[in-house]
């Protein structure tokens, strides 16, 4: 007999989505995935139904009156990934940044032992009550939650083993770290510049600045409340919000500027770069949103404004580049095939805007350099020991001033 998730147990909904989690590739190491099976993430979310506790997503448990999400229980597989960059041990001290429902305390708490101990830290007291609460229902006797500002660490747990950002975060404050101790490490959800964001694990480098060990790409809810809080707003360029634009703090446009532009004449470049069926497109976003100076924003559409024609963006979430009273987003259309006959779809860009032809060209001109000199390489992040300007564009080397520590972006 076939078992619909409403039929199945806990434990079995919990199985399977470990199965999801290892699919996608995360819970690598053997610990996390003993943490995912030991902690049960219902317990975490009470008011919601179990086949939607164990689902390998968001559940969200507090949001503004405008449904803005402020605080959820992070999707297991991203949770996942975080918790196998930072590769806690028996008997770590680690420092969780937002609190969340207590659920990742709680499988802190299982990978660092009886001997360890986690402190998780959130700015807002009812959400610090709720975690609370959770763990001490579940009897875990190795972890607290505390009310604070997150950015700027706590200081009478320190010095940490880890330190790991369950929120998205724009500046990385000294306090995370100072509060490190040698051969610590630091994992956080940053957004690099607009709207892209990778989940980076950080260590020492030799020179006394910081290092990425590993990195993925991830989002979070941001840190708010703060020294380093990250607020987001949305730029409606229909007037009707069927077409937004997501704005950020590092590059702030003025709505009057932009409300209307896809009404404008449009342009269109195609690039003859092209990419698999199923290849991500994470490494083209993150040079663009290092080498445009207005970066790389998310640009949500509703369905109608697709099926009328207004915009032809390259997923229902599409990618655009804003200027001065223009924009360009990333568009697609089929390729051809590879040698080995698979399907390719090439990439252009749609300009809007008095110069939205210009800008299109400047997107499209970016989008080849990194196909032709970038596409292969590596890519690592650092926070200079100096904060000193190291950029060289034509060289993939990025610097990227921002609150508290710049960092640099090197393909290598």
């Amino acid at each position: 007999m076939n078992l619909t998730t409403t039929d199945m147990s806990p434990e079995a909904l919990r199985e399977a989505l470990i199965g999801k989690v290892k699919e996608a590739g995360y819970a690598r190491n053997g610990a996390v995935e003993d943490a995912l099976r030991t902690v049960e993430r219902h317990h975490y979310v009470p008011d919601a139904e179990p086949a939607d506790a164990y689902a390998n997503d968001i559940v969200v448990t507090k949001r503004t009156p405008d449904g803005e999400v402020l605080s959820c229980a992070s999707q297991p597989g991203i949770v996942a990934l975080l918790l196998d960059q930072l590769r806690p041990q028996p008997g770590d001290r680690v420092l969780e940044i937002g609190a969340g429902t207590g659920y990742n305390a709680a499988l802190l708490a299982h990978l660092v032992g009886k001997d360890g101990r986690v402190t998780a830290i959130d700015v807002d007291g009812d959400i610090v009550d709720y975690a609370r609460e959770r763990v001490a229902a579940a009897g875990i006797g190795n972890a607290e939650v505390v009310l604070g500002d997150g950015a700027r660490g706590h200081e009478p747990g320190a010095p940490y083993d880890g330190i790991i950002a369950s929120v998205g975060a724009y500046g990385i404050p000294g306090d995370w770290l100072s509060q490190l101790a040698p051969g610590g490490r630091l994992v956080i959800p940053l957004r690099i510049r607009g709207s892209v964001s990778r989940s980076i694990a950080f260590e020492r480098a030799p020179d006394g600045g910081w290092r990425s060990a590993e990195h993925a790409m991830c989002g979070f809810v941001p840190l708010r409340g703060g020294i380093a809080d990250d607020p987001r707003s949305r730029i409606d360029l229909t007037g009707d919000n069927t077409v937004t634009l997501q704005s950020h703090q590092d590059q702030p446009f003025a709505p009057e500027r932009l409300t209307g532009v896809l009404d404008q004449p449009r342009s269109e470049i195609w690039t003859g770069v092209t990419f698999a069926r199923m290849e991500s497109l994470e490494w083209l976003y993150l040079w663009l949103t290092c080498a445009l100076p207005g970066g790389l924003r998310s640009m949500p559409a509703e369905q109608t404004a697709i099926d009328s024609g207004l915009i032809t963006p390259m997923f229902r979430t599409g990618m655009a580049v804003p200027g001065d009273g223009e924009l360009a987003y990333l568009a697609k259309r089929p390729g051809g095939h590879d040698s080995e006959g698979h399907e390719l779809t090439e990439t252009g860009v749609i300009g809007h805007g008095p110069h939205g032809g210009e800008l299109a060209a400047r997107v499209a001109d970016e989008i080849r350099t990194w196909d032709r000199d970038f596409r292969h390489r590596g890519v690592r992040f650092e926070i200079p020991a100096d904060g000193t300007d190291t950029s060289d564009p034509t060289r993939g080397r990025f610097f990227l001033a921002r609150p508290h520590n710049p960092i640099t972006v090197v393909w290598q």
